[in-house]
């Protein structure tokens, strides 16, 4: 007997049938089991599929391998998600025509907050390797998730950065979960899974990338981040694409200025004079967009209280309590005040600082002395 779920799986893996055909289908018939047992002619004249889909559905079993594929998912560590099941990705959920299957590698974390998704050119410049690290880089300390497509390029920058930073970072493939493109990020993808991220397709295991699959892949990119930062992109390139359907999606849009005579740049330079997309130099931009800060009501107003400096709602480790605990008591205090006040090692203690200025928790003069915000 096959299940609402099981039948949510096979008719994905028929070419031809996405969200809007499967919803028209199921519609119809009432479930998607109850596709899976109609007949041909029934099927045919459902509004979109026509006699060559109502035919691939009835003779699903001699072209569909749905055992083999649950045995390779089972065998490549693969979790599958349908749009029928409690657990699906909300997030998703909400897209016009929303994956019908998501097949997962990895950790599946988070996407209600603190997400962001770096695209950009494949022919990335020295200057654009250096931003997408940089915005990747400066996205972690700030407590984001990074979300990109594993391609050559500014998407292999951003991911490499996330994991140096100790960072989140998930990729959505334009293929199979068991053929990773490019072949080259073979070890790259080993290093997101390991490292607490994931590996996002909603293609079957063995499904080749194509023309069409690229620009497919890059509504779930947009979904599953709320601002997406372009860097380096022609005007007809996948991150321009990406950029437009978030923009479609009422998601906010960066884009790092570039030179006007750079080709590379053109597509950024244009979302930022054309289309709405706001300009970025460093992360912090993309931060003030947000009302994520810590310490900050739906309103916007830093929240008090007469007997104390407001604390932030999340703190993301013991040295930034301790940091925001001693300036708030002692008042503002350099590098080496801190040092000897809060005790903490060298290192940790730069590295949180930097953290907390990139999260609007502190300020730093310019004479280097540190501050609360």
């Amino acid at each position: 007997m096959i299940s609402d779920r099981d039948a949510c799986i096979i008719l994905n893996m028929i070419s031809g049938i996405g969200y809007a055909r499967y919803a028209a289908l199921v519609r119809r018939f009432g479930s998607p089991s109850a596709v899976l047992r109609a007949g041909e002619n029934e099927l045919a004249e459902v509004k979109g599929i026509g006699a060559n889909l109502a035919h691939a559905v009835c003779s699903w079993q001699q072209t569909i391998d749905f055992a083999g594929e649950l045995e390779l998912a089972a065998r490549a560590g693969v979790r599958i998600y349908t749009i029928e099941d409690g657990d699906y990705p909300e997030i998703l959920r909400q897209l016009v025509d929303p994956p019908l299957v998501l097949y997962v590698r990895g950790t599946l974390p988070d996407f209600s907050n603190n997400s962001v998704a770096i695209v950009g050119s494949r022919r990335l410049s020295a200057y654009g390797d250096r931003m997408a690290k940089k915005f990747a880089a400066d996205a972690v300390l700030a407590g984001w998730k990074v979300v990109s497509g594993l391609a050559f390029g500014i998407d292999a920058a951003a991911h490499k950065a996330t994991l140096d930073a100790g960072g989140v970072t998930v990729a959505v493939l334009g293929g199979g979960l068991y053929r990773i493109h490019p072949q080259e990020h073979v070890p790259l993808a080993a290093a997101i899974v390991k490292n607490n991220g994931a590996l996002i397709s909603e293609y079957p295991m063995n499904f080749p990338v194509s023309r069409q699959s690229f620009p497919r892949r890059n509504r779930i990119v947009a979904a599953l981040a709320q601002a997406t930062v372009v860097i380096e992109a022609g005007t007809e390139s996948g991150a321009i694409i990406t950029a437009r359907l978030a923009l479609e999606q009422g998601k906010a849009v960066f884009a790092v200025p570039g030179r006007v005579d750079e080709p590379q740049a053109a597509g950024c330079n244009e979302l930022i004079r054309d289309c709405g997309a706001k300009l970025a130099m460093c992360f912090q931009d993309v931060i003030n967009d947000f009302e994520f800060l810590p310490g900050f009501s739906p309103g916007g107003k830093r929240q008090t209280t007469p007997e104390a400096p407001a604390t932030p709602a999340k703190l993301f480790n013991e040295a930034e309590e301790t940091i925001y605990h001693d300036l708030s008591v002692n008042g503002p205090g350099s590098l080496d005040d801190l040092a000897v006040r809060t005790k903490l090692p060298a290192g940790v203690l730069a590295g949180t600082l930097m953290a907390m200025e990139i999260r609007d928790l502190i300020v730093k003069s310019p004479n280097n002395v540190y501050s609360l915000k």
